[in-house]
């Protein structure tokens, strides 16, 4: 399935292909916990993904160890998808922007990064 999403400004617009998306990844480390993402149960893989608008409005945020890039919209604060330095262009995405999705209906896989870091 191809799944269109933006952030809250649409500044950065994206589109990704996978399987239907009928399950997701919350994470309880600090920066999980205060988003309060819904996270892609897998990554996307570089060629399932496009950056449609916005890479001037991406801003990265890291911390601790520094092996995740945190992407954010400079303009409205939105996290839209992360990737690791160990496999960058491989994105994990914030299901929250993707519009015609409901994440409040997926299956959610808890992760403990609060004690796994």
């Amino acid at each position: 399935m191809k799944y269109h999403a933006n952030c809250h400004c649409q500044a950065v617009q994206f589109t990704f292909q996978c399987s239907e998306i009928t399950a997701a990844l919350k994470c309880n480390c600090s920066i999980c916990s205060r988003k309060n993402a819904v996270m892609s149960l897998d990554y996307i893989a570089p060629q399932n993904f496009e950056l449609i608008k916005g890479k001037q409005a991406l801003s990265i945020y890291q911390w601790g160890d520094k092996d995740v890039n945190h992407y954010f919209c400079s303009n409205c604060g939105i996290y839209p998808f992360h990737d690791t330095i160990y496999e960058p262009g491989k994105y994990r995405i914030n299901l929250c922007c993707v519009d015609q999705l409901d994440t409040t209906h997926l299956k959610v896989t808890y992760f403990d990064g609060k004690n796994n870091l």
